[in-house]
């Protein structure tokens, strides 16, 4: 009866942005007829993990059939909490650019203690009941690409390198984001099971390996 997967979208700690990538997905997903729910904005003037993932527990109960997940940004640390407690199915998951919550984050963000206060830390390290994908950034200001790429194996992710696209929001100059629907099919599609290396934990301090050539740009963008 239902074949059409709903989307969910989960955004990070951001309040409503019109040229965020997730909204403007969310509006051409509705005009094709693609069932689409989203967990509203929060903000960060109260950083209750909880209540995230209440509010994440409450959308996918009201969906009817497979259920597939988009989050973003703190939204991905909001998944892998959630994912920890639900008993809702999840046919796949594309988590786009997480944070590193578990080391300091740039002046301007929540601190450690603010985010430890909130129930964010710490940030689940389990496997995910779920096929999912991280897309990472090379030059993301919240998170190192070593870093992003140890939660993936944790959460036994496939591990997308989307280049250097800063995080993934307007502030660093992406708006539309078209290669979000790519990426959806292929979490959502049938793969034979592959062998994962085991998890290496890295020190926050640890320096990142640079690439040949790569050249890292700053980026000063606030929203999650």
């Amino acid at each position: 009866m239902f074949n059409e997967p709903t989307i969910l979208i989960v955004p990070g700690l951001r309040d409503q942005v019109a040229q965020h990538w997730q909204t403007l997905l969310e509006a051409r997903l509705r005009a094709a007829g693609q069932p689409v729910v989203s967990v509203a904005p929060m903000g960060r003037a109260d950083l209750s993990c909880a209540q995230r993932v209440t509010a994440i527990e409450r959308a996918a109960q009201v969906v009817e059939g497979p259920l597939v997940i988009v989050a973003h940004s703190g939204g991905v640390i909001m998944v892998a909490h959630w994912a920890r407690q639900t008993r809702r199915s999840v046919l796949g998951a594309l988590l786009a650019t997480p944070p590193d919550f578990d080391c300091p984050l740039p002046d301007g963000y929540p601190t450690l203690d603010q985010l430890s206060a909130g129930g964010w830390l710490p940030v689940p390290r389990l496997p995910l009941p779920f096929p999912s994908i991280v897309a990472a950034s090379r030059n993301d200001p919240l998170a190192r690409f070593d870093r992003v790429g140890e939660m993936a194996a944790a959460w036994g992710s496939r591990l997308v390198d989307l280049g250097e696209v800063g995080h993934l929001n307007p502030a660093s100059g992406y708006g539309e984001w078209p290669g979000a629907t790519a990426l959806i099919e292929q979490v959502t599609a049938p793969v034979a099971p592959s062998l994962r290396p085991g998890p290496r934990p890295f020190a926050c301090t640890e320096p990142a390996v640079p690439r040949s050539g790569l050249t890292v740009s700053p980026n000063r963008g606030r929203v999650l």
